[in-house]
This record gives C-alpha cells, structure tokens and sequence, in this order.
C-alpha cells in the first residue's frame, strides 16, 4: 500500500476517536476563544476533524506529486470524505446544532453518487472526484468546523456564518450531485 493510500486510511481511523471526544460525556470544562465559549471536548472534536479533513489534501498532493495514483486510491478517498463528513453531521444533528432534514439530504446525496460510483465501477470505471465534487467536499468541512466551533469570531458579530456555510455546503452537495449523475447518465442507458 502506498504513502497516500496510507493517509487516507489513517483519516477513516481518526472518525472514532472524534465520536469518542464528541458524543462520550468527559467533564473537561470550557474554553474562551475570541469572544466564543464552547466545551474543551467540541474543540479538541473540531481540531481532529479539521486534522483528518486536511490529510484530504495531503494525500491527494502525494499521490499526484509522487505519480502514485491508483484506482483504489481513487475509490477509497472520497469514501473517507464521506465516512469523516457523515459522522461529523449526525453529531451535529445530536447535539442540536444542524437541522436533521439538511444532514439527510447531504449523506443521501453521497449515498446515492456512491451507488453510482459502484455502478461504473462494475463497467471497468473509477470516477476520479471532480472539481465540482472537491468544493462540495470542502463546503462541507469548512461548514462543519465552523458548526463544531460554534461559530467561533463570527458570534462577536452576530454574523451566523456556520448556518450559512451548511446552506451554502447543502447547495454545492446537490449541484455536485446532479452534476455527477447527468454526467454518467449512461451507465442507466445499458442497465439490465
């Protein structure tokens, strides 16, 4: 296996030890950070998924730097994408700070291109993620971390910028997704 396949599976390998930080109830207080109080554990939670969303792109830059793309690389990065992003949603959907019906429509949308990735992947195709599918994925994470750190700066102001991220993230979510299913429309043409 390879550096940046590695860094991939090390990300899937970081989604529970952030549940555990997130959803098993340590009494590790309160932190103040630039006008914004949160408990230490939904910081620590924030700087894992942060940490792990960032591999995103290290393993990506390897991969492209060190010409060690590789078909399971290919498959197995954006289901580390959506395994991290999924579980970092249903803990905000726990704990109250996004609404369940733009989460559901989030990881249907993944499930769904992902049935689709099967699909083309049964034919012979590995559908490498595209641009628009990259801006999704980052939406989301810049929209989660802000969730996770409770809006942090932005609270001073009353600037709800993690509500408008999420809105933001679940518009480029169905855009990537529709994009992704209008672009392999054929593999429904010759479907048995």
């Amino acid at each position: 296996m390879n550096l940046p396949n590695k860094i991939t599976i090390s990300r899937i390998c970081l989604i529970p030890l952030f549940l555990i930080v997130m959803l098993v109830p340590f009494e590790w207080g309160d932190v103040s950070l630039l006008g914004t109080t949160l408990p230490v554990t939904h910081l620590v939670g924030a700087l894992i998924f942060i940490f792990a969303s960032a591999t995103d792109w290290i393993d990506g830059h390897y991969a492209r730097k060190l010409n060690l793309v590789t078909n399971f690389g290919k498959f197995l990065d954006p289901l580390a994408d959506k395994l991290l992003v999924s579980a970092a949603l249903i803990v905000l959907v726990e704990l109250g700070f996004a609404p369940s019906w733009i989460v559901i429509i989030i990881i249907s949308r993944e499930f769904a291109v992902t049935g689709l990735r099967l699909l083309l992947a049964e034919g012979g195709e590995v559908v490498a993620a595209n641009m628009l599918g990259k801006i999704k994925t980052w939406t989301q994470i810049v929209a989660i971390s802000a969730l996770l750190l409770h809006n942090i700066i932005f609270e001073m102001f009353s600037i709800p910028f993690a509500d408008i991220a999420l809105w933001i993230a679940m518009f480029f979510t169905i855009w990537s997704g529709w994009d992704y299913f209008v672009k392999n429309k054929q593999i429904f043409d010759h479907s048995k």
